[in-house]
């Protein structure tokens, strides 16, 4: 081609290509993020004035009526498709954005503590029931009371993008995480027997936790396992009643516990690698005996186990079954032990979590955003990740520049969480969900 040809050719297409620029810039996606952080600042004061109610009124595990009531109507104020009675109480809401794309799901967990609140505040919970038969203080000693705030934020200002959302988002209020009553089913997993992860089929999933002792402002996580699977044991201990003044005449079921309880101790101070993962072993109750001056037949404690790493659960078990039954025996005594899985290891996929960390790192600010060591509480949380990819993260509700220390730990009469801290949690999840599902 001659060179003069060549050139006109070229200045042709570059000439085309210009024209057609703003052709595509017409039908190009909205920017939402600006949007949704309007919307989030707009909404801040209605998470407040949730999180204040459901505070001021909490409930019990599969007792938390007006938690669902007020979150179904919220929801269907927003014109979500919404299931209600999931798990007995467990809300449900789905909304489906304007074009198709994938299906992410977000929860939150409902439910209050047997705990008489001491924090002075205006909204505090005076609220008493029954636990397993006894009364009881109730109060949001863990803080779900913000996180069932946060996500009907998150449904409100999704609600309101959801033309431009290519999509689902299924929102999931899920009852009893701290454990249904005895005798009762409960939490993530009859909300996963119900089908919460099917219909539609969730192939993400997020969710976060305040954590008092964080400072607001603040986001932390990490990949893999972040919270401990959760298992408890009974053992029993049977030994021969005798009067309490001839104490070798039978075979004192009290003495031999408190050498099983030392026993416990040694297995993960002497034999477990520390070094790979933390573990716990902890004794939390002991019952024996009706009166001073009888050496009674049995003794029965009751204790939670926490580890990270399955290998290492499994071990300890088969450690805890061996040190009671071979203390026992020692002694002329038997010891029984039963141990049940409660929940398991909640787990970060890691692949999921780099994809959602600039997401978080957007929304909180780079030096916001912590990478955190496992903690060794649980979550019924890890039920879901079982099934499902997932992601969860801590949301600082610490005021700023309290010291860790000085904080009340969650499960306390004394635990507080700092208000200014929810909106993040909205941005937080708003901002994942739109980078999830591509906008």
């Amino acid at each position: 081609m001659h060179y003069f040809a060549r050139k006109n050719t070229m200045r042709h297409l570059l000439l085309f290509s210009f024209a057609i620029i703003p052709a595509f810039a017409i039908h190009a996606q909205p920017a939402l993020k600006p949007r949704a952080d309007r919307l989030c600042d707009n909404i801040e004061p209605k998470v407040i004035a949730w999180r204040r109610d459901f505070h001021e009124h909490p409930e019990l595990s599969n007792r938390e009526f007006h938690t669902a009531e007020k979150v179904a109507a919220h929801l269907k104020s927003l014109g979500l498709e919404v299931r209600t009675g999931v798990a007995k109480t467990g809300v449900v809401g789905i909304l489906k954005g304007g074009k198709p794309g994938p299906v992410v799901g977000l929860r939150a967990d409902m439910d209050g503590l047997p705990v008489v609140e001491r924090v002075d505040l205006p909204f505090k919970s005076v609220v008493k029931s029954t636990y397993n038969g006894a009364e009881v203080g109730v109060m949001h000693a863990c803080g779900h009371d913000t996180h069932v705030a946060i996500l009907m934020g998150v449904a409100e200002v999704l609600s309101q993008v959801k033309k431009d959302l290519a999509g689902t988002v299924v929102f999931i209020f899920q009852p009893a995480e701290e454990g249904p009553p005895e005798g009762e089913e409960g939490g993530a997993p009859l909300m996963m027997q119900e089908g919460v992860l099917d219909n539609p089929k969730i192939e993400a999933l997020f969710g976060l936790h305040i954590n008092s002792q964080t400072e607001v402002g603040q986001i932390k996580w990490r990949a893999g396992g972040i919270m401990a699977a959760s298992d408890w044991f009974y053992i029993t201990v049977h030994g021969k009643q005798s009067h309490g003044s001839q104490p070798w005449s039978g075979v004192d079921p009290i003495v031999v516990s408190a050498q099983i309880i030392e026993g416990l101790q040694t297995i993960v101070s002497r034999q477990v690698n520390l070094t790979e993962q933390p573990a716990v072993v902890t004794v939390g109750k002991i019952e024996s005996g009706v009166r001073a001056n009888i050496i009674p037949e049995t003794a029965e404690m009751v204790g939670t186990i926490r580890t990270l790493d399955t290998a290492m659960q499994r071990q300890i078990h088969e450690k805890i079954v061996r040190t009671a039954e071979k203390i026992a025996e020692s002694a002329g005594a038997t010891a029984e032990v039963r141990i049940e899985n409660k929940t398991p290891v909640t787990y970060n996929d890691p692949a999921l979590t780099a994809r959602v960390l600039p997401s978080l790192r957007e929304a909180a600010g780079e030096k916001n955003v912590i990478e955190r060591k496992p903690m060794t509480g649980a979550e019924d949380f890890g039920f879901f990740a079982q099934k499902v990819p997932s992601f969860y993260f801590f949301l600082g509700g610490m005021p700023k520049g309290k010291k860790p220390e000085d904080a009340a730990a969650h499960h306390t009469p004394d635990f507080y969480v700092d208000e200014s801290g929810l909106k993040l949690g909205v941005r937080a999840f708003c901002y994942m969900v739109l980078d999830y599902l591509g906008i």
